[in-house]
């Protein structure tokens, strides 16, 4: 044993220790979603490999690779990192609002040439590390009293403000609840979140009236009553709730679904990806999508619970939380539980800032849980 430690291999001789050592049962559980993502992508595609799911599965195995590199970053560069990323990327929503390209009616991205980066999606990650490094170095003492909220709140309000300027509602809510979610993990007082609760459902109608967009105004009157402008603002929620009522408890099978290839249903690849498997492979699939991240939520809450300092603890959790609330609100918003914000499905949407968001996640998770592993032998 002590000699195949010596020469770096696994356990087996043959695999090198590094990748002995990953916990490939969850690697293969986000490929086996990602792999369903691009099946549900070449059906909306009508048997198609082109547009959307070859591009899909390059990026995949791209950002996978990318995701077991991020594994053998150090623990502590993540922590020593976490502000300077942060100014980075407010910086680069400055440019985006200043030099932005605009497409869709929203200036979102940076033109690099080589590239369109979307800053916004790398501050869903970053700003749960920036929040985890701040409570970190906080002194305990001080964790119940002002001066472990402002600074809190203005990492988050910076971020956040600059991306409903361009206008992005559904990433806003989740740089804001990614951030809320560490504030809450580190011990600031409950009462606070249910007077700012409050607040907020004080302040929500003038919000509604006064700071959102037209339409994402008319969003939220559609998802409170969703019955008003079926064929105008309307259509995309009632035409996602056809596909997913017609697909039953079995679906309609592989390459059968009518809405999505009939152009009933629209943004059937990306935001309404859902709607789209759901009538194909019905209440099975989705039940397969809801316990295969269910598993991969509570690897990461458990990667959370052994990680031995404080500001791997936060991170891990509030990854594991954004990665939840990704699900959960594309989810809801497919099935006319929440207001239509925008928010991709991962592995399942078509979308690389979505899948590279998603694997950044991942990989700063399983950089997490390797420095647990390794003290834990030692």
């Amino acid at each position: 044993m002590a000699t195949l430690q010596s020469s770096g291999l696994g356990p087996s001789g043959i695999v090198p220790g590094p990748l002995a050592q990953l916990p490939w049962r969850i690697i293969g559980l986000v490929v086996a979603i990602g792999m369903f993502g691009l099946v549900v992508l070449y059906s909306a595609a009508s048997g198609s490999m082109t547009p959307w799911a070859f591009n899909q599965g390059l990026r995949f195995f791209v950002f996978l690779a990318m995701a077991i590199g991020l594994s053998r970053v150090p623990e502590s560069f993540w922590a020593l990192g976490a502000f300077p990323m942060y100014i980075v990327i407010v910086v680069m929503l400055v440019g985006v609002e200043l030099l932005g390209a605009v497409a869709g009616g929203s200036q979102r991205w940076l033109d690099l040439g080589f590239i369109r980066l979307q800053p916004s999606e790398l501050m869903k990650p970053v700003i749960v590390m920036a929040m985890a490094r701040f409570y970190e170095i906080l002194p305990a003492g001080e964790i119940r009293k002002f001066g472990a909220i402002w600074p809190a709140c203005v990492l988050i309000g910076i971020p956040a403000g600059l991306v409903m300027l361009q206008p992005d509602l559904g990433t806003a809510l989740m740089i804001t609840a990614g951030g809320v979610t560490v504030m809450f993990l580190a011990g600031i007082p409950l009462r606070l979140f249910i007077g700012g609760a409050l607040a907020l459902a004080v302040a929500a109608p003038l919000a509604v009236n006064f700071v959102l967009h037209d339409y994402q105004r008319n969003r939220v009157l559609i998802f409170l009553d969703p019955e008003s402008d079926p064929l105008g603002t309307g259509y995309h929620i009632s035409q996602s709730k056809v596909a997913i009522g017609s697909g039953g408890v079995f679906g309609k099978g592989f390459l059968q679904g009518t809405q999505s290839h009939l152009d009933y249903l629209p943004e059937g690849h990306t935001d309404f990806a859902l709607a789209t498997m759901m009538e194909e492979w019905g209440l099975m699939g989705g039940f397969f999508l809801i316990v295969g991240f269910g598993i991969l939520i509570r690897w990461g809450i458990g990667v959370s619970m052994r990680a031995q300092s404080r500001f791997a603890r936060l991170t891990a959790a509030g990854l594991s939380a954004t990665i939840f609330y990704y699900c959960a609100i594309n989810m809801a918003m497919v099935m006319g539980l929440a207001p239509v914000v925008g928010v991709p499905l991962p592995l399942i949407s078509f979308g690389g800032t979505a899948v590279m968001t998603f694997m950044i996640c991942f990989g700063i998770l399983l950089s997490i849980d390797r420095q647990s592993r390794r003290v834990q032998r030692w």
